[in-house]
């Protein structure tokens, strides 16, 4: 079962509403947001050749990547441009890496171009910073809006507080009006040093895709839905140019069913 719930934000015209999905628990949520992200990248490849997706972390991101694993549909994989919204600061070989969870759950089992594929340098590489790292991410990101225009498709989780990638309340980063990569220091969740993209990198992004689970977020889901201001919530600032849909479960829907009724 899913509901659809139209719900108009107050971040400009120039975004359309906000469209929340609903769903029955994490499993239906995950079935229909790997088929949301199917959806998105084969039409993006049917119109323009190749198609762009920036990816998330979290037990919903990943189970989201597994679930396009077993039903990849018409995907061109060697013409899809893979990065990231954020990454931790730590060892490549961390378990605590976005990537290497990505690469785990889908990534490593697709015939995907590794040229096209553009991973946030991990600590014990090249950069010896994460400022470094994220002046070199930032360069990847301005090619692909320079080259190809804008991430055809921003897959985000979201915290209880309403953080998305690496991006706090009231912190630095999500305040970062122009840089489309910032470093992230003394997050509230560990690890605390992180690299990640900010609102207006989100902003450029066709379709928005935000899969939330738990009755721990209905609060912020409710919040960012219905227009709080993205420096208390910054989930509420994560909106695309075409469309933003929330697909949740109905505990994290809880609280915002409760303002429909």
């Amino acid at each position: 079962m899913s509901d659809h719930i139209d719900v108009h934000d107050e971040l400009g015209a120039e975004f359309p509403a906000n469209t929340v999905e609903v769903h029955d628990d994490a499993d239906g949520l995950a079935d229909a947001a790997a088929e949301r992200f199917v959806d998105v990248i084969v039409a993006a490849q049917a119109e323009r050749g190749t198609a762009s997706v920036s990816l998330t972390g979290g037990s919903d991101g990943i189970r989201l990547l597994e679930r396009v694993r077993q039903n990849p549909g018409a995907i061109d994989w060697s013409k899809l441009y893979v990065y990231w919204g954020d990454e931790r600061f730590v060892p490549a070989d961390d378990p605590d890496r976005n990537e290497l969870q990505a690469r785990k759950a889908l990534l490593d089992f697709v015939p995907l171009d590794p040229a096209h594929v553009f991973p946030i340098a991990p600590s014990d590489g090249t950069y010896g910073s994460p400022e470094a790292a994220a002046a070199a991410y930032a360069q990847a990101i301005h090619t692909e809006l320079d080259e190809r225009g804008e991430i055809d498709l921003t897959v985000l989780g979201m915290g209880p507080e309403g953080h998305i990638d690496s991006l706090f309340p009231h912190s630095p980063a999500i305040r970062e009006q122009h840089d489309y990569v910032v470093a992230v220091h003394d997050c509230p969740k560990p690890p605390p040093t992180r690299v990640s993209l900010t609102l207006p990198a989100i902003h450029r992004s066709r379709h928005v895709m935000l899969v939330v689970s738990g009755t721990a977020k209905a609060a912020a889901v409710a919040a960012a839905v219905n227009g709080a201001s993205p420096d208390d919530v910054p989930s509420a600032g994560a909106v695309g140019i075409e469309s933003t849909t929330w697909v949740v479960d109905e505990a994290a829907a809880a609280d915002l069913l409760l303002d429909e009724e």
